[in-house]
């Protein structure tokens, strides 16, 4: 018997990460709306999207953390009455929701890593539209709602930190790079993955309802991720310089740690995700960061000329 799935936002970065892992289950069929073809901020084309599915995957975010601070009606438009919508219609139809938030529901004052009960403080306006999704979620579907956390996102179908990093390898002898932030760089793909095997569970009876913790594990900060690139794409990581967060000053306040444990999967028998380090080098010898490694090193050897 086939599973059917909707993956909402299924042209982002994470969201065709979800299309090609689901891709691989011959047993899935899948619906996959861009944005364009499904606003989830309207209640009624979402009910009518969700109806006839068993699992729906909402990838659908506002995701411009800076620009949530001058416009913060908007993204808790998408991201916190938008994620109630797909809730509702989840509830209204019987079907499971994965629905995947961030580690900035968090103040980011810990120094342990912050578990999946831990109370909730968002310091900026993404966060509060997240958080204000989460509970959407949480109150709407409390025996068939699963809540992701990811974190510091990166893969091959949109802008990210680690693709930047070797563009601007290519084009400078040295970077500049936040050091004062710790956090869990997370491959896209690798929590494609996650949230397919919890996916798969939660219609197994074998993973409850509430919060997972999807990011990769261990901890680094934004310059021990440049250091780490640059290594494992065979540049020089002393290229790469620790700054201060004053010295890149933005819209939206960054949480100092963003670190998340993973408990629930093991209490649920699942195994948490890799490590970030392992998921990075993982990721680097795939399309598109191979080539872009070999664009770097190419071209920083002519920048030593």
């Amino acid at each position: 018997m086939s599973a059917e799935w909707l993956v909402t936002g299924a042209r982002g970065l994470l969201g065709q990460d979800v299309l090609a892992e689901l891709a691989t289950h011959p047993d899935i069929v899948v619906t996959a709306p861009s944005r364009d073809q499904l606003d989830i901020t309207d209640p009624a084309a979402v009910r009518a999207a969700v109806k006839g599915h068993r699992v729906v995957v909402n990838c659908a975010a506002w995701t411009d953390v800076d620009g949530a601070e001058g416009s913060e009606a908007a993204a808790t438009a998408v991201n916190g009455t938008g994620a109630g919508n797909v809730a509702r219609a989840c509830a209204d139809s019987g079907a499971l929701l994965l629905h995947v938030s961030t580690d900035y529901v968090f103040p980011g004052d810990s120094r342990r890593p912050y578990p999946e009960d831990a109370p909730t403080r968002p310091v900026n306006a993404y966060g509060r539209s997240k958080l204000a999704g989460e509970r959407a979620v949480s109150a709407l579907l409390p025996c068939t709602g699963y809540l992701v956390r990811t974190a510091w996102l990166y893969g091959a179908h949109g802008r990210n930190f680690v693709a930047t990093m070797l563009e601007l390898a290519a084009r400078r002898e040295t970077l500049d790079v936040v050091a004062d932030q710790h956090g869990q760089p997370t491959w896209s793909r690798a929590l494609a993955r996650q949230l397919v095997v919890l996916g798969r569970a939660a219609l197994a009876g074998r993973a409850p309802a509430g919060v997972y913790h999807g990011t990769g594990v261990g901890q680094t900060t934004w310059y021990g991720l440049a250091r780490e690139t640059f290594r494992l794409a065979g540049l020089d990581p002393e290229r790469i310089r620790p700054v201060g967060s004053e010295k890149f000053p933005r819209p939206a306040a960054r949480p100092a740690f963003g670190v998340l444990g993973h408990d629930n999967w093991a209490r649920c028998g699942l195994a948490p995700p890799a490590r970030w380090d392992d998921q990075l080098t993982t990721a680097l010898a795939e399309p598109p960061f191979a080539a872009l490694s070999a664009a770097a090193r190419m071209n920083s050897a002519r920048l030593r000329v």
